[in-house]
């Protein structure tokens, strides 16, 4: 008997309203080993009306002025060492976004400040790693921009500037870790063996989110518990601060979607709108 293979549904329209603005954890090259945070983050994928094009902020890439990257197909940035050789393997070959760069200069340039462009700088892998479980099929154009600053109040003015391409159909992503000590790794730990410090920053920032406190989340290094240990440096904590420029005016919206520990970090990921 002959079997034909099942023919798979056509790809969802690109949006035509107003897109949300995520905050993610994107975790670690393992992040594609791991069967729950994988489902987790490509049911939150199917949630989403489709992107037009992905403009991601990664804790991964700090440059000033503004630069723009990937803005065409090119070999992914391998920014991880000593992990096994299939993780530096793996491809993500998602179109580039010209317009949606040309777009971005236009909301970003002006006095005080240039955009610049490095073409040749790949997707790192804050950016495709969780883009690979939510949009595996890399057929969603995706332009990474640098993080000038890791202070608070920039990148919220940052992400500000960034609000109206939720009209043109991007989704803008913040891309970090709720909680992100590398010495504080718990590998093997299960959600409730979290260490306690970054299950008290973790609490502490889902209340201030729910509360839609912008401004203690802004002084989240004098007002978190334990926030020097939670984030020793605030690389992967600063992506949420673009998010919240972009998604301003719908944080009384705002909701968890994913939320937990991996290796004792916190998963916490946040949608607004």
């Amino acid at each position: 008997m002959t079997t034909t293979a099942p023919t798979p549904p056509p790809p969802r329209p690109a949006a035509a309203g107003r897109m949300p603005v995520l905050y993610l954890g994107h975790g670690a090259p393992p992040l594609a080993d791991d069967a729950l945070w994988t489902a987790q983050l490509a049911a939150w994928a199917r949630e989403l009306p489709r992107p037009r094009a992905v403009l991601v902020v990664s804790a991964h890439w700090e440059s000033a002025p503004v630069v723009l990257g990937a803005t065409r197909t090119v070999p992914l940035v391998y920014d991880f060492h000593g992990f096994p050789e299939r993780y530096y393997r793996v491809a993500y070959p998602a179109p580039g976004a010209p317009a949606l760069a040309e777009t971005v200069r236009g909301l970003l340039s002006g006095p005080g400040g240039a955009v610049h462009d490095a073409p040749d700088r790949g997707l790192d892998h804050g950016a495709y790693v969780p883009l690979a479980e939510m949009f595996p099929e890399a057929d969603v154009p995706v332009l990474q921009l640098s993080m000038p600053t890791l202070d608070p109040g920039e990148l919220l003015r940052l992400g500000r500037r960034l609000a109206p391409l939720r009209d043109e159909g991007v989704l803008v992503v913040g891309s970090g870790f709720f909680t992100h000590n590398l010495r504080g790794l718990a590998w093997g730990a299960g959600p409730d063996e979290a260490p306690g410090w970054s299950r008290e920053f973790d609490a502490w920032g889902a209340e201030a989110l729910a509360r839609a406190d912008v401004d203690a989340l802004l002084d989240f290094g004098r007002r978190a518990p334990a926030s020097r240990i939670a984030h020793p440096r605030s690389d992967h904590f600063a992506p949420l601060f673009v998010a919240l420029g972009a998604g301003e005016d719908s944080l009384a919206s705002q909701r968890t979607v994913i939320d937990g520990f991996w290796a004792g970090l916190a998963k916490r990921s946040v949608q607004f709108g």
